[in-house]
């Protein structure tokens, strides 16, 4: 017997309309049945349309200025809550534009937004301030900008062209054809206390500054980007001002000026998986807060200015971690120069710089910069500290740099130092700011640091495990030179000694160093000269150190007691 509480099939289909079951079968209602019922609302598509920027009028020809239809587009897609504004196939010429809250810019495969070679189709963004933070001024013009949004996309496959080229004037005096120059460039993108963004996918190419430069803003991605920015003076790839929550990943810039700058209170910010080459610095830090940042898996070439530098005035930074990264043909390659100066007035903290990470580099270091590159034939003159540089970590005017590890690093060193270069004891602390920028510490004839592979001043708290230096020609400074270092740890080391060297490492004013593990490789004259009294507490223990005809040298008032020789 049926159950009567037991609604059968054949009753079930009779009792509903045949357009809510065509509807809930998802199938089209048979002829001669009522249409199923659409959503009698606007809203259905809400934040999903697509607004080609075609239907607003842009013309797609690489002559007709389209700023005011892409402007248009952009405007229609936010006003109906968002959606994506679409760049079909063409060369589109915009000026300056402005990107709104829930709006994706999607460059198609084959489109173009080329930036108009006439300075007039530009504005500057006056909710951009240039006053009262030195770092906001380098202006507020920009070819896509946003200010104050939330939610905004930018996307290809296609290109971004700046023609940074017409802003740039051939000869001293001589405008530049778009007649706009100096702070007045425009940059790629733009976009100042905005929140929730995406650029992927894209090619951002001959900027006329900056290509992306992102500022007190938060939960920034960067993906897939190619950038190509060598066409033009102060050509930074990514350039972050006080920014917090970003990523960056999987994109390869190639350009001028900084690759990543991070100035400002830059936190929490990760860069992984991509590649770099730039005349200038690549990870460029200066000024602010700075803390949980996290460098891996990266690709530096021809890179000069120094692949990381930290030009530490009145900040206090902490928490970087620089992983898996290789570094081919650089100056540099690593600079720490911590003076605790503010420029523009004194900021309302103590400054410090500490607990910096380097693990797992390999790096190849040229005595000094390449001078031309094919797609930029001149990138100026070679700076004094560029020369045989070397690793530095310096605190100057009183403060000191702490808690920095280097593991499982190999570099190998042009060489070439001069015995005029290893006799350099005295250096200058106080420099002016720009030099302190392009190695001015180092900067007192002859140029170049003391040592051949780790430059150390005013540093607590060093450690060194598993490291080791070569050079490519004999050179006659030390491997490494500590003054007023203190609690140091050095496992696992090695380096290329030279019999015509004083020594292999050189300390002055150092205190609480245990040494294990050393390898001298090649003669040397000696492993370790201690110079002056006031070094204490130096311990070597075991390792190889046959190559060096004498374990200890002490010289100027140094004494033996302050170095035990274990194993």
């Amino acid at each position: 017997m049926a159950d009567p509480n037991v609604l059968s099939r054949r009753k079930w289909l009779g009792t509903v309309s045949a357009s809510t079951l065509a509807a809930t079968l998802g199938v089209a209602a048979q002829p001669g049945l009522p249409a199923a019922e659409p959503a009698a609302t606007a809203d259905r598509d809400r934040g999903a349309r697509v607004y080609n920027i075609r239907d607003y009028g842009a013309k797609g020809d690489g002559t007709t200025l389209d700023t005011g239809a892409l402007q248009a587009a952009v405007d229609a897609c936010a006003r109906d809550g968002g959606g994506t504004v679409l760049v079909p196939a063409g060369t589109f010429v915009i000026g300056t534009t402005e990107l709104r809250s829930n709006v994706t810019l999607h460059v198609a495969a084959g489109g173009t937004l080329l930036g108009s070679g006439h300075g007039a189709d530009y504005h500057a963004v006056g909710a951009i301030p240039l006053h009262g933070d030195s770092t906001l001024a380098d202006g507020n013009w920009a070819l896509l900008f946003a200010v104050d949004a939330r939610n905004i996309t930018l996307e290809g496959p296609g290109t971004i062209d700046g023609q940074g080229h017409l802003f740039h004037r051939a000869a001293a005096g001589v405008p530049p054809p778009s007649g706009l120059e100096g702070a007045h460039r425009p940059y790629h993108v733009l976009l100042y206390r905005c929140e929730q963004v995406v650029v992927r996918d894209l090619e951002l190419v001959r900027g006329a500054f900056h290509s992306i430069r992102i500022i007190q803003s938060r939960r920034v991605r960067l993906d897939g980007l190619y950038v190509h920015n060598r066409v033009n003076s102060n050509n930074d790839g990514f350039h972050f001002i006080s920014a917090h929550y970003v990523t960056v990943s999987n994109c390869i810039v190639i350009c001028g000026d900084d690759a990543c700058a991070l100035f400002g209170s830059c936190q929490f910010v990760t860069v992984t998986n991509s590649i770099f080459s730039t005349r200038w610095s690549v990870f460029r830090f200066g000024g602010g807060q700075v803390k949980n940042v996290a460098v891996s898996n990266c690709v530096i070439y021809e890179t000069y200015g120094c692949p990381i530098k930290i030009g530490a005035g009145h900040m206090q930074l902490e928490n970087l971690s620089f992983a898996n990264l290789v570094l081919q043909d650089v100056t540099g390659p690593i600079g720490i120069y911590f003076s605790g100066k503010a420029y523009g007035g004194e900021a309302a903290f103590t400054p410090f710089v500490r607990n910096i990470s380097f693990s797992n580099i390999r790096a190849t270091v040229v005595d000094q910069p390449r001078l031309a590159y094919g797609d930029m034939p001149s990138i100026g003159h070679a700076f004094p500290g560029e020369q045989h540089s070397c690793i530095t970590l310096d605190g100057v005017n009183g403060h000191r740099v702490e808690d920095i590890r280097f593991s499982d690093v190999h570099v190998t060193y042009a060489g070439g130092g001069s015995a005029e270069l290893a006799a350099k004891r005295v250096i200058p602390e106080t420099v002016p700011r720009y030099a302190g920028e392009y190695f001015g510490v180092w900067s007192t004839a002859p140029f170049g640091p003391p040592a051949y592979g780790l430059y150390a001043r005013n540093v607590k708290g060093l450690t060194l495990a598993n490291v080791r230096f070569d050079v490519a020609t004999p050179d006659l400074r030390p491997a490494m030179v500590f003054d007023h270092v203190q609690d140091a740890a050095i496992n696992g080391f090695s380096a290329q000694g030279n019999p015509a060297a004083e020594s292999l490492l050189r300390f002055s004013a150092t205190e609480d160093v245990l040494i294990t593990a050393a390898r001298v490789r090649g003669s040397a004259a000696a492993f370790l000269q201690i110079e002056g009294p006031a070094s204490t507490g130096i311990t070597i223990d075991g390792g190889d150190l046959s190559k060096a005809a004498q374990p200890i040298r002490v010289r100027d008032g140094a004494s033996e007691a302050a170095v035990r020789v274990r194993g």
